[in-house]
């Protein structure tokens, strides 16, 4: 069983929507305090509600505004980040990468994740821990993924260096799989069948629902022997 205390307060980077709402609200009934981080107010507000949480506008693309979000969300336990690139679709075949917005990929995930563990120090709790988010692609060889498999892997790669750096701070990531979320709504009328495809393919035959990640995210804080760790939460998908 989880032990979350009741005055630990978890910052949650991407908290308005899929995996990171998902993980406050599961947060929040275990007992913790949670602070929601996001772009969008109306969604952030929307989040917030659910769970009673503090919510906070932040672009994490912008340093200044990750300062102070950490500012004002004052000493926290806990940060966890799932940040993603909202409505932008980075799989595509090698010959078409020349093309795509390969910075932008890297600006909204992984740069913006090393950004917001930076500047999260300050406010960050000297026994407490990170969560950072990194994705499947990073850990298979799936063909047309190699722009998402270079910006996942880029986040995972750092869990390593940052653990040991900023120990006894703990950090630790979760690689997710296909996960059901919103992200896929950018396939429009190919969502459900492109879904479909991936559930069949995985082993245990069905999709990622946003608490699976979750649960993996809350037994990540919970356990203060684990860092350094990259966990997949994927449903053996990167094993195909």
């Amino acid at each position: 069983m989880m032990t979350l205390k009741l005055d630990r307060h978890i910052a949650i980077l991407g908290g308005s929507s899929g995996i990171g709402l998902a993980t406050s609200r599961l947060a929040a009934e275990r007992g913790a305090r949670i602070t929601l981080g996001g772009r969008d107010q109306t969604r952030l507000n929307a989040a917030a509600a659910q769970t009673g949480a503090m919510a906070i506008p932040v672009d994490a693309q912008d340093v200044s505004s990750l300062a102070e979000f950490f500012r004002a969300a004052g000493p926290i336990d806990d940060l966890v980040i799932t940040l993603t690139r909202r409505g932008h679709r980075s799989s595509r075949d090698a010959d078409h990468l020349g093309l795509a917005d390969l910075a932008g990929s890297f600006a909204g995930k992984a740069i913006a994740t090393l950004r917001a563990v930076g500047e999260s120090l300050d406010a960050l709790s000297e026994d407490g821990s990170i969560t950072l988010a990194g994705g499947v692609t990073a850990q298979a060889g799936f063909a047309g993924t190699a722009e998402p498999a270079a910006v996942n892997g880029a986040v995972e790669a750092a869990v390593a260096p940052l653990a040991r750096e900023l120990a006894p701070r703990r950090v630790n990531a979760v690689s997710p799989g296909v996960i059901a979320t919103e992200w896929w709504d950018s396939l429009g009328e190919h969502r459900d069948a492109a879904l479909g495809t991936f559930a069949q393919r995985t082993p245990l035959g069905r999709n990622g629902r946003p608490e699976d990640v979750a649960s993996a995210i809350l037994a990540l804080i919970d356990n203060p022997f684990i860092t350094g760790v990259v966990l997949p939460v994927d449903g053996g998908i990167r094993l195909t």
